[in-house]
C-alpha cells in the first residue's frame, strides 16, 4: 500500500516507521520541510538501533529506508496514494484545512485516517466534500512499541473503511480496536477510572499520592501507581483530558474531576517535564521517603470481625495464623485484643457502631489478596495509635514457611479502603464503556492492558472477584457514601443476576432475529 502521512512530529515520524517497517510506502511530509528531514533522520536512528541490537538486518534495515518518501508539498497529487493518515496538531480547524486540501489533490478512492486523540472524527469529516471516506485511526506514543490502534468510525464513514483499516494494522504487526467516536474514544476514556478515584481518595486525605501509588503497585499490581503516571503524562495533559471526557460525556458522575488539580496546573506542577508534579525530579530532587519502620507488638492477640461464610475473615485468620499470630476464636474480643474488620465496600466506623466493637483498638484491613507483600490497615477518628502500631506489626509478620514480612500501609477509614476504590473504579468506568456498546468486552479488555499496561483488563479483573461479588462492592461504595459516582453499572448489576461473566458479550436483539 502507498500511505501519505501528513504531519511529521513525534506521532506522524512514529507512524512512518511503522509501516515502513512492515512493506509500505510511505510518503512523509510536513509543511516545514525541516520538520521532514528530522524525522527522517529520527528513523534511521531507530532503524540503526535495531540493526545494532540484532532486531533488525542490515538488509531490512536498507529496504525499509528506501521505501520512506520525503515530499516537499503535502498536497501534490498523489494517483496512487491509497491512504492518508493526518498526524498534526489537535485543533479541529487545523485538521479540516488539511483534510479539504487533500480532498482536491488526491483520488476519491484514497481512503482518510485521522490520528487525533481528543477530537470527535465526526466533526473533523464534516467539513469534507465526501464525508464518507474519513475515520480514525488513533496511534499511542511511542508508535512502533504501543501496539495498540484504535480504530474509530464517524456517523458518516463509509462501512467497508474500518475493516480495511483494522487489516491494515494487524498486518503490520499490532492490535486494532473498533471503537465508538465519543469523548476519550477508548483507551483514554477506561483510564479516567484510576486517576479520578485516586484524587478523590487524595481529596478525602486518606492516603498521600505516595501511599495511594504504593498500594496501586503492591495489591493492585499496577506497574505504576496513579500519581506516578499523572506526573509522567503531565498533569496539564491528564486533567485536561479528565475536563474534556467528563463535559463530553455531560458531566457524568463516575467521571468527575477533582478540584485539586487546576491549581497545581496554574502552577506549573505538571511532572517530569517541569521537575515538580506531585513528586519532584532532577539530580537535586531528596531521595522518596522511606516507610516508617514497624515499632509496635507482634505479638498482640487479634480478634477477626465475621463469621464461617465471610471468606475475607476467614482468609485473614488463616493467613495470620500461618504467621504465627494469636488469633482469637471466641463469640467476642478479650479486652486486650486487636479487632480486626475485613471491610468491603464498607467502614470500619459502621462495624464498630453496629457490632458495639471496641472504637480504640478497632482496625479495618482490605481483604483483597495483595498482589505483592503489603498490607492495607485502616484507622478511625476514634483509633489509640499504640494500638494501631501494634495492629501494624501484626500485619507485617510473615508465614512461617517463607520468611519475607509484609509492608503495611496505614490509611484513613474510607469506604472500601484504598485498593477496593481504584478497582471498582476501573471495572465501573469499563462496565459503562460496555454497556453503552462504545466497543465489546474483549476489545475493551484487550485495549486497557495494551494501551494502559494494566496487569489485565477491567471486566476480566471483576470477573476474578466475580460479577456478584463486585456489585456488593459497588452497592456498599454507594448505600456508604451516597456519592452517585458509586452507582453500580447497569452491565454489572444485570451480569450478578443473570449468573453471567462481565466478559461475557451477552445476547442482543439482533441475535434473535435469525
Amino acid at each position: 500500500m502507498r500511505i501519505r502521512i501528513v504531519g511529521a512530529g513525534a506521532m506522524g515520524r512514529g507512524i512512518a516507521q511503522w509501516a515502513a517497517t512492515a512493506g509500505h510506502t510511505v510518503e512523509l511530509c510536513d509543511v516545514r520541510t525541516e520538520a521532514v528531514t528530522a524525522a527522517l533522520d529520527f528513523v534511521r536512528s531507530m532503524l540503526d538501533r535495531a540493526v545494532q541490537k540484532g532486531r533488525l538486518s542490515a538488509e531490512d534495515c536498507v529496504a525499509t529506508l528506501e521505501r520512506l518518501v520525503p515530499l516537499d508539498d503535502p498536497w501534490a497529487d498523489g494517483p496512487d496514494v491509497e491512504l492518508v493518515i493526518e498526524a498534526v496538531r489537535e485543533d479541529l480547524g487545523t485538521k479540516a484545512e488539511v483534510f479539504g486540501r487533500l480532498e482536491q489533490a488526491l483520488p476519491a478512492s484514497a481512503m482518510f485516517a485521522t490520528n487525533t486523540s481528543s477530537l470527535s472524527v465526526t466533526r473533523i469529516a464534516a467539513a469534507l466534500k465526501d464525508p464518507t471516506r474519513l475515520a480514525g485511526l488513533h496511534f499511542f506514543n511511542p508508535v512502533p512499541l504501543m501496539k495498540i490502534v484504535e480504530i474509530v468510525p464517524g456517523a458518516a464513514t463509509r462501512p467497508e473503511i474500518p475493516p480495511a483499516l483494522t487489516a491494515l494494522v494487524e498486518g503490520c504487526g499490532h492490535r486494532a480496536v473498533t471503537v465508538a467516536d465519543t469523548p476519550g474514544f477508548l483507551v483514554n476514556h477506561a483510564g479516567r477510572g484510576l486517576v479520578t478515584e485516586a484524587l478523590a481518595l487524595l481529596e478525602e486525605s486518606v492516603a498521600d499520592p505516595a501511599g495511594i501509588d504504593r498500594i496501586a503497585r503492591d495489591v493492585l499490581g499496577l506497574r505504576m501507581g496513579p500519581f506516578e503516571l499523572m506526573d509522567l503524562t503531565g498533569l496539564d495533559v491528564t486533567a485536561a483530558v479528565i475536563d474534556s471526557i467528563w463535559e463530553g460525556f455531560r458531566y457524568a458522575d463516575r467521571l468527575r474531576p477533582s478540584y485539586l488539580t487546576p491549581n497545581r496546573v496554574a502552577a506549573g506542577l505538571h511532572g517530569r517535564k517541569t521537575g515538580h508534579g506531585w513528586f519532584t525530579y532532577g539530580p537535586d530532587a531528596p531521595a522518596a521517603a522511606p516507610e516508617p519502620p514497624v515499632t509496635g507488638d507482634a505479638d498482640r492477640p487479634v480478634y477477626v470481625v465475621g463469621d464461617a461464610a465471610d471468606s475475607g475473615a476467614a482468609a485473614l485468620r488463616a493467613a495470620l495464623a500461618a504467621a504465627g499470630a494469636t488469633v482469637e476464636t471466641g463469640a467476642d474480643p478479650s479486652a486486650d485484643a486487636l479487632v480486626l474488620v475485613p471491610v468491603w465496600g464498607t467502614t470500619v466506623a459502621a462495624a464498630v457502631a453496629a457490632y458495639r466493637l471496641p472504637a480504640g483498638r478497632t482496625f479495618g484491613v482490605d481483604p483483597l489478596p495483595p498482589a505483592g507483600r503489603r498490607r492495607v490497615l485502616a484507622v478511625t477518628a476514634a483509633a489509640d495509635p499504640a494500638a494501631a502500631r501494634d495492629a501494624r506489626a501484626v500485619l507485617a509478620r510473615a508465614a512461617e514457611d517463607d520468611g519475607e514480612p509484609y509492608a503495611v500501609s496505614v490509611v484513613r477509614d474510607t469506604a472500601g479502603s484504598v485498593a477496593q476504590r481504584l478497582l471498582a473504579s476501573i471495572v465501573s468506568v469499563a462496565a459503562s464503556i460496555a454497556e453503552r456498546s462504545l466497543a465489546t468486552p474483549a476489545d475493551i479488555d484487550l485495549a486497557v492492558t495494551t494501551g494502559l499496561g494494566y496487569p489485565v483488563g477491567p471486566l476480566a479483573w471483576g470477573d476474578r472477584i466475580g460479577a456478584d461479588r463486585m456489585l456488593e462492592l459497588h452497592r456498599a461504595l454507594h448505600a456508604t457514601t451516597g456519592d452517585p459516582r458509586h452507582r453500580p453499572a447497569r452491565w454489572i448489576t444485570e451480569r450478578a443476576q443473570l449468573g453471567l461473566a462481565l466478559t461475557d458479550p451477552g445476547t442482543s436483539p439482533a441475535d434473535c432475529l435469525g
